[in-house]
């Protein structure tokens, strides 16, 4: 295995396990709260879901060890590691709260770490693997992610900050800086959710920053369309870019036609006045919690109208014509650029 095989194999394995960690509560929460908001079994269905929210860190962990070939106790110490650093847990006076989706960046370090642990001693411990790997690998890497989580969510509320000086311009330049900036922020390790929340991003901005994500979601999902299984297509929108990650990081010009995608479409949703909250701004399409979101605080005339042209129909349109301009005309993305790994 190369350095590169390795360092994909960990991109996507984090990839999938966001995915597969956040659909179930972005397929249902906001439909859900939506359409019942006083029912005792919705109430319990999204527990259900936003608890399995937490669980990123063991997702991950596990896929990541299914793309790099690992035996069940390789997978599990990895696991073990990205699960105590993954910034899901906080220690308190009465014990331990598990919540949120913690922070994906120092999961990926703690993971890569884990996993390089793993390739270095796993196959040198005999009889004693299963006694000795998973202590090794918790210590090891499970310490260097603890050492290293205050820096990155440090890290992560300076990315915030200066997104949070793009509020500061004219509405259209900022919708189309904050669309841009978001689409960047959700198909990269940082968390696009985490930014915004960290700046209390809402009104029009929030609306464009949600606008940007989902152009970046439908130009992806077309560009990948043909070499890319329906569900995964799907999930681009339904679920989230990041599932791209890997192939945005790997592929930096890929960046190109989804920034300009996100900056037409973050523009577009400011002069529609789309309003969101900071919860909601990071999301996108997932779910639909941008336009619902969107939806229950813009007002004007028209709403629905302006709801569906800023979330569906105009980023769906700049990325056909993206699409035609960069895969079909000068093919300067092939398909497979942006082809998903078999899960």
């Amino acid at each position: 295995m190369t350095v590169k095989q390795f360092l994909l194999a960990v991109l996507n394995g984090e990839s999938i396990g966001v995915i597969i960690a956040l659909l179930p509560s972005a397929l249902l929460n906001q439909l859900l709260t939506t359409a019942f908001p006083h029912s005792p079994l919705v109430a319990q269905i999204t527990a259900m879901t936003a608890l399995v929210q937490s669980l990123l860190p063991v997702i991950a962990a596990f896929a990541v060890g299914n793309l790099l070939k690992f035996h069940i106790v390789d997978s599990a110490s990895v696991a073990l590691a990205a699960f105590v650093a993954g910034g899901v847990t906080t220690a308190t006076a009465n014990g331990v709260v598990i919540a949120g989706t913690g922070i994906i960046t120092n999961m990926l370090i703690t993971i890569l770490v884990a996993s390089a642990v793993v390739l270095l001693i796993g196959n040198r411990l005999g009889q004693f693997k299963m006694l000795v790997e998973p202590l090794v690998v918790l210590l090891v890497a499970g310490g260097i992610g603890l050492i290293t989580l205050k820096p990155v969510a440090a890290l992560q509320h300076l990315v915030g900050v200066g997104v949070a000086n793009a509020t500061h311009l004219t509405p259209l330049v900022m919708g189309g800086v904050l669309g841009l900036l978001f689409a960047a922020l959700i198909v990269s390790p940082l968390s696009s959710v985490g930014v915004a929340t960290a700046i209390s991003l809402a009104g029009v901005g929030s609306g464009a920053a949600n606008a940007g994500i989902v152009a970046a979601s439908f130009t992806l999902a077309l560009m990948g369309a043909r070499v890319n299984p329906l569900g995964g297509t799907i999930a681009h929108f339904m679920g989230s870019p990041k599932i791209q990650m890997a192939n945005m990081l790997s592929k930096p010009k890929l960046f190109i036609p989804v920034l300009l995608a996100a900056l037409v479409s973050g523009a577009s949703a400011a002069a529609l006045q789309m309003q969101g909250t900071p919860f909601s701004a990071g999301f996108g399409f997932s779910g639909l919690i941008g336009p619902l979101t969107a939806w229950q605080n813009s007002t004007g005339a028209l709403l629905g109208l302006r709801v569906l042209l800023a979330f569906v129909i105009i980023p769906a349109v700049i990325a056909v014509i993206i699409n035609y301009i960069f895969v079909r005309r000068f093919k300067f993305i092939s398909e497979t650029d942006v082809q998903l790994p078999e899960i």
